[in-house]
């Protein structure tokens, strides 16, 4: 039995010391058959005893984090980074569609502590401070992947269909999503802004990537969309609104 092993959609691979693992379109682990996804994307290979993920792609990039979510890169083209905890999520987009799978290390290099969860109604990142309805919005993207049991791939809604589940005009939430963008842009996170300093096409997925492995919005934030979507029940057990922070429903 070997030291790492690969979770995606319930199959478990195990590659040897001696193996160079690969992932993509084609490959050791054969991702799924969409052309937007390289064919040979990312590598799992062990150097000088150390277990390293690293991107041979040229386009896309991948979101890495701990279980805890407490520590997270963005892997670029050309980039390694080390495998060093015992359970590191992967995920990535290609497309319309977002990727999720998880390594497990046993014998890691650091260990994972647990961080206590946060109370109160607005949600924090560092000095970031996010409205209720900013939330939400951030809920509505992530919504498939939070539905998602375990790892495996979903699509991200479009803006149209996110701002439809809310219940918003498609205005009011592309004004949202520059704020929320906005704020963790200034906070270092990468990938949200492209060249000029404009806001990255793709600044949904990577938003979606950032908020899911960070732990900024988990399942039991879903109560946020069953607010808003007609036939749904009301607001899950134990959600509070705060004084000063923005509803859901204003504008």
């Amino acid at each position: 039995m070997g030291d790492l092993a690969i979770d995606f959609c319930g199959e478990w691979h195990e590659p040897s010391d001696e193996d160079i693992f690969s992932i993509g379109r084609e490959g050791d682990l054969e991702v799924d058959d969409n052309p937007y996804l390289h064919r040979q994307f990312l590598q799992i290979a062990r150097y000088d005893g150390i277990w390293w993920l690293s991107n041979i792609g040229s386009m896309l990039s991948a979101t890495i984090a701990d279980a805890s979510g407490g520590m997270q890169a963005w892997l670029s083209p050309g980039a390694r980074i080390p495998l060093v905890f015992s359970h590191t999520n992967v995920i990535f987009t290609a497309g319309p569609t977002t990727y999720e799978f998880a390594v497990h290390l046993r014998t890691p290099a650091f260990r994972q502590e647990s961080r206590e969860e946060d109370s109160g109604g607005d949600t924090t990142i560092g000095p970031v401070l996010f409205t209720d309805s900013q939330k939400a919005l951030i809920v509505a993207l992530a919504e498939p992947v939070l539905r998602r049991e375990g790892t495996g791939f979903s699509a991200i809604p479009s803006s149209a269909d996110a701002a439809r589940t809310l219940g918003w005009a498609l205005t009011r939430f592309n004004r949202k999503l520059d704020n929320v963008c906005d704020k963790l842009d200034k906070v270092g996170v990468a990938g949200l802004r492209g060249g000029g300093g404009k806001l990255a096409t793709n600044r949904r997925a990577r938003l979606v990537e950032h908020a899911v492995t960070s732990h900024l919005v988990t399942p039991a934030d879903l109560y946020l969309l069953d607010q808003r979507t007609p036939g749904k029940a009301g607001t899950a057990k134990g959600s509070t609104d705060q004084p000063g922070t923005e509803k859901i429903g204003e504008a």
